[in-house]
């Protein structure tokens, strides 16, 4: 059974779900009517994070150029350029048993490639959504709409994956930046 979650709540995954390891995050997504000429490219990315929220190196950034991690803990599926039809727009895999001990976050974000120059932003986007699924069992576990709270944001950390002594736990964030994955970059310690 799927549960759904609002913004700012946490719930525990591995511990009440025995033997999850294998995770599917997926990303989706809607454009509203927008007539500017360009189409809307949205993007996922996973920040792996220390325990002070700092990506300490650039292998721990996973997004369209740079797909899966050297560990094979953070895969990115590829990159969807139009988010056209149903389901998950983008999907991020996570195994954690592969996780690095000095990885105590994994921050899921998506970001409008070329926002400022296109001239879009997330006010421009509807329906968007992330769920967690079950990678050996196929089953959603849970999901988190993330509603209509942004208006000129062209980055938004979606949720955070995180450490809890040996469990990992699942954070609703729904929080938006303004200045694009540059901004997010620098927000989790990377130079751009």
């Amino acid at each position: 059974m799927t549960i759904n979650l609002s913004k700012g709540q946490r719930i525990d995954l591995t511990k009440t779900n025995p033997g999850l390891t294998k995770v599917i995050i997926g990303l989706g997504w809607d454009t509203n009517q927008y007539d500017g000429g360009h189409d809307f490219d949205l993007d996922a990315s996973a920040f792996l994070t220390d325990e002070n929220g700092k990506v300490t190196q650039d292998l721990d950034f996973i997004f369209y150029n740079n797909l899966k991690h050297s560990t094979g803990c953070v895969e990115h599926t590829g990159d969807n350029r139009t988010g056209e039809g149903d389901g998950d727009d983008e999907q991020i895999k996570i195994n954690f048993s592969k996780v690095p001990s000095h990885v105590h976050r994994i921050a899921i974000t998506v970001t409008i490639h070329d926002a400022d120059v296109r001239n879009q932003n997330f006010g421009q986007v509807s329906n968007a959504f992330v769920r967690v699924v079950n990678e050996d069992t196929n089953q959603e576990v849970l999901r988190y709409d993330l509603g209509e709270d942004f208006s000129v944001e062209t980055a938004v950390v979606i949720c955070e994956l995180y450490r809890h002594g040996s469990e990992w736990k699942f954070s609703a964030i729904g929080s938006g930046f303004q200045g694009g994955l540059a901004a997010l970059c620098r927000n989790f310690g990377l130079q751009v």
